[in-house]
C-alpha cells in the first residue's frame, strides 16, 4: 500500500510546466512593481539631461522616444548644479557626517549587543528593557534638549554634534538589530571558544564580529540612507552655514522652484551615493533582515 500511495503522489504531482506557470503571476505582479517604482526615477534622470526649453515643451518619456533629436540633452544641468550652485561642497560636506554617523554607532552597538547576549553582569535584562524602550520615543521629544546642551558646550553647527546627534538616534535600533543576531549564533560555539581559552575580547573579534556581518550590513544601509536623507536634524544641529545636500536641495527648491532642469540633476546627485552603497550591499540585505528571527 505504501508503495501504491508513493506512485501515486509521483504520478499525480504537478509537471514541471505547472509548477512554471504557477509562478508567472507572482512575477508578472512583482515586474509591476518594480516598473512603477523605476519609471519615476527614470523619468528624474532623462529630464536632468534635458535643457530647459526641452522639459518646457514636451514631458520626459518624448524625450525619450526621440532620443535621437541630440540638441535636446545637455550636461550644463550638472555642472551649473555642482559648482554655481555649490552641490559639490553640499555634497562633501555630507560624506564628511554620513559615514562616521553610520560608523560609530554601529561599532558602539556590536559592542552593546555582544555584551547583552553572551556576558552576564548586573542590570543586563533591564539595560535591554530600556534599549527596546527607546526605540519608540519620538525623535522630536529630544531636539530641544538636546539642542540646549550642544548651546550650553558650544558644539552646535560642528561636525561632532551631528555625529553625536545621529549615534544617539541611531543606536537603539542598531543594538537591537545586532543583538537579534548575535544572541542566535550557536551557544556551542561561544562555549567552544571559551574551553580554547579565547577572551571575550578574542570572541567577540574573531568569532562573532565576521559572524555578523550580514547584519551590520544590513543596518549600514539603513543608517547610511537615513543620515544621508535627514533635513530635520541637519537643520537643528548643523544650519545652513555650511549646507549638506539635504539643506541645498530644499533651498534650490525655494529659489528655483521653476528651474526643473537644475532641480531634477541636484535630486538625481543625491541619490548617486545611496544607489552606490545599496547595490553594493544588497547581497547581505535579506540575510541580515531575516537575522535572529530563528534561534540556532
Amino acid at each position: 500500500m505504501s508503495g501504491k500511495a508513493t506512485t501515486l503522489n509521483v504520478v499525480g504531482g504537478p509537471s514541471p510546466l505547472q509548477r512554471a506557470l504557477a509562478g508567472v503571476p507572482v512575477r508578472l505582479f512583482v515586474l509591476a512593481v518594480v516598473l512603477i517604482w523605476t519609471i519615476p526615477t527614470l523619468g528624474l534622470l532623462v529630464s536632468s539631461f534635458r535643457t530647459q526649453q526641452a522639459i518646457a515643451a514636451s514631458g520626459w518619456w518624448q524625450g525619450l522616444f526621440n532620443f535621437t533629436n541630440f540638441e535636446q540633452w545637455t550636461t550644463n544641468n550638472y555642472e551649473r548644479v555642482l559648482f554655481a550652485d555649490q552641490m559639490a561642497n553640499a555634497f562633501f560636506n555630507s560624506l564628511l557626517i554620513t559615514i562616521p554617523a553610520t560608523v560609530i554607532p554601529i561599532t558602539v552597538a556590536a559592542f552593546a549587543a555582544y555584551a547583552i547576549a553572551w556576558m552576564l553582569f548586573p542590570g543586563r535584562q533591564l539595560l535591554f528593557v530600556i534599549i527596546v524602550g527607546l526605540l519608540i520615543v519620538p525623535l522630536q521629544m529630544a531636539l530641544i534638549p538636546v539642542l540646549r546642551v550642544y548651546t550650553r558646550y558650544g558644539i552646535n553647527g560642528t561636525y561632532l554634534g551631528m555625529w553625536l546627534a545621529h549615534t544617539g538616534f541611531g543606536l537603539p535600533l542598531a543594538t537591537y538589530m545586532l543583538y537579534g543576531y548575535i544572541s542566535s549564533i550557536p551557544k556551542s560555539i561561544i562555549e567552544s571558544a571559551h574551553a580554547d581559552g579565547a577572551t571575550p575580547w578574542m570572541s567577540f573579534t574573531r568569532l562573532v564580529l565576521p559572524l555578523s556581518i550580514p547584519a551590520i550590513a544590513s543596518f549600514a544601509i539603513f543608517q547610511f540612507l537615513w543620515v544621508w536623507n535627514d533635513l530635520l536634524v541637519a537643520l537643528v544641529f548643523f544650519g545652513t552655514r555650511r549646507p549638506i545636500v539635504t539643506t541645498r536641495l530644499a533651498e534650490l527648491v525655494g529659489s528655483r522652484g521653476q528651474s526643473w532642469h537644475v532641480l531634477t540633476a541636484g535630486a538625481f546627485i543625491t541619490m548617486i551615493v545611496p544607489l552606490i552603497i545599496f547595490f553594493s550591499l544588497q547581497r547581505y540585505f535579506v540575510r541580515g533582515m531575516m537575522a535572529g528571527s530563528v534561534k540556532g
